[in-house]
């Protein structure tokens, strides 16, 4: 079974040539950095809106690109509600740039805990998790995703669910999350770098759903991280307004990593 693209041709071009030619301005616009991310958090608009952003995170993959074999996506479910964490049956996601395995033997590990199940709606149109492919395709040579969508789910599933497949250097974890949305772009700005700071020190609790659409996965994250004693850091926070929006309402977005 594959899962076809569903956004392809509307949040970012269809066309593989173009689609490359997107992805290669966005990250060598971006600086790079000397330290590889363990794990990021980077946005799922729409490329025009939200890649540049995104672009800040998936460009410090660059020293890893041989050395990443497997990659844990987590987005929101934008379009089914749920209790818990949804896995597919799928073998492959395709994008234009091709297509992904999935690490189908990490796949079976979790669906065996209690609140993961196979949800193949929650895959089929949701964007959260299909947009940041097209990245790891241009920054990664050979690599497995372990797709998973999240539903009404506490921190701890996700912790869980993140702690089991946390790896060695060979696994980074990417969580799929927009911060702010609709606001005016000043008050935005305030919202999201009040947000940024509560990731920064971990307050999972403190996040609700004005803060970010991603939140179930986010919380998840931080409390491993906090369990871990591991540090995260803000690389880059802009919103729509600052990319291809007008300011009046904007959403906003920010990229952060576990070094």
């Amino acid at each position: 079974m594959n899962r076809q693209p569903a956004v392809a041709g509307s949040f970012y071009p269809a066309n593989p040539e173009q689609l490359h030619l997107m992805l290669d301005q966005y990250l060598s616009d971006a600086a790079s950095a000397e330290k590889v991310p363990k794990a990021i958090i980077a946005p799922h608009a729409g490329y025009i809106y939200s890649g540049p952003i995104a672009a800040s995170a998936y460009a410090r993959l660059k020293k890893a690109h041989d050395r990443i074999t497997r990659v844990v996506l987590i987005g929101p479910s934008h379009r089914v509600a749920f209790r818990g964490l949804a896995v597919s049956r799928a073998e492959t996601f395709t994008t234009p740039l091709g297509c992904v395995l999935v690490d189908q033997e990490a796949v079976q590990k979790i669906v065996k805990l209690p609140f993961v199940e196979y949800i193949e709606q929650a895959h089929t149109y949701e964007h959260s998790l299909e947009v940041h492919l097209p990245f790891l395709q241009e920054m990664l040579d050979n690599f497995e995703i372990v797709p998973i969508v999240a539903g009404d789910a506490s921190p701890e599933q996700v912790s869980q669910v993140l702690d089991a497949l946390w790896g060695g250097e060979e696994t980074l974890i990417v969580i799929s999350s927009d911060l702010s949305h609709y606001h005016n772009y000043a008050t935005a700005r305030q919202m999201d770098k009040s947000t940024s700071r509560t990731i920064e020190k971990l307050e999972y609790e403190q996040l609700d759903f004005e803060s970010a659409c991603g939140r179930v996965p986010v919380s998840g994250l931080l409390k491993l991280a906090r369990k871990k004693s591991l540090s995260i850091k803000t690389i880059d926070l802009r919103n729509s307004g600052d990319t291809a929006g007008d300011k009046s309402s904007v959403v906003g977005y920010g990229a952060y990593v576990i070094e």
